[in-house]
């Protein structure tokens, strides 16, 4: 593991998440995000496109659950999936595109008691693999809805990975494949394989393909 977080590595600028989102996630494997005390290397994400891609949540427009996305790249975009998990994504593209990085998993290379204290009883490998379990390690949820990650002052901040820390700079291989959980053409691996990892990372989540989900009932609350 790491030691404490290094300070003079390179902070990601709003330039960097102005792009297309499929120029973007690739290039954030091996950077570190860090929030709440904990540092995470990421090794895996998703790309979504918006209304460019159907297993985007903005496929289908602005909503309130979605208007952190049509916002500044950089933004940060936190929901509430399935009843009972925050799940983290980074914004970017120009305004009014929604396109977004998932932030699906990694290690965590600083703060180690604290993400420990957060999932106990959880191996180390397992602090941050998968959405959920990173958003966890990372205390994300609804108040880090909308943070500007290139604010001066924001809590939540994605940095370069370092020379000694970081696999893609070390040259490990990227791979690519279709999106985890994602059912109808949005799951179709041939046209959206838009699931980036770094190939022989343990931490890395495993893959399952998506299912239909029955209709929610009518009346009930919106996941968030």
């Amino acid at each position: 593991m790491a030691g404490q977080e290094d300070q003079s590595q390179d902070r990601l600028t709003r330039a960097f998440f102005a792009r297309p989102v499929l120029d973007v996630a690739p290039e954030l494997l091996g950077c570190h995000i860090s929030h709440a005390g904990v540092t995470v290397r990421l090794t895996e994400v998703e790309a979504y496109d918006g209304s460019n891609d159907s297993g985007s949540h903005a496929f289908r427009g602005l909503t309130p659950r979605t208007q952190v996305m049509f916002g500044e790249p950089a933004g940060l975009y936190v929901y509430f999936s399935y009843g009972m998990h925050w799940c983290a994504n980074l914004v970017c593209g120009s305004v009014g595109s929604a396109s977004a990085v998932l932030l699906r998993a990694g290690e965590v290379i600083d703060g180690l008691e604290v993400a420990r204290s957060r999932r106990p009883g959880v191996t180390d490998r397992d602090l941050a693999r998968g959405p959920a379990r990173l958003a966890l390690a990372l205390a994300l949820g609804r108040d880090q809805n909308g943070m500007d990650t290139c604010a001066a002052d924001s809590p939540f901040v994605v940095r370069t990975g370092t020379p000694d820390a970081s696999s893609a700079s070390k040259g490990a291989s990227v791979r690519t494949g279709p999106r985890v959980g994602v059912s109808g053409p949005g799951g179709d691996a041939a046209v959206y394989p838009w699931r980036f990892w770094l190939e022989g990372e343990a931490t890395v989540s495993a893959y399952r393909a998506g299912t239909v989900r029955p209709p929610k009932p009518v009346g009930r609350s919106p996941e968030a």
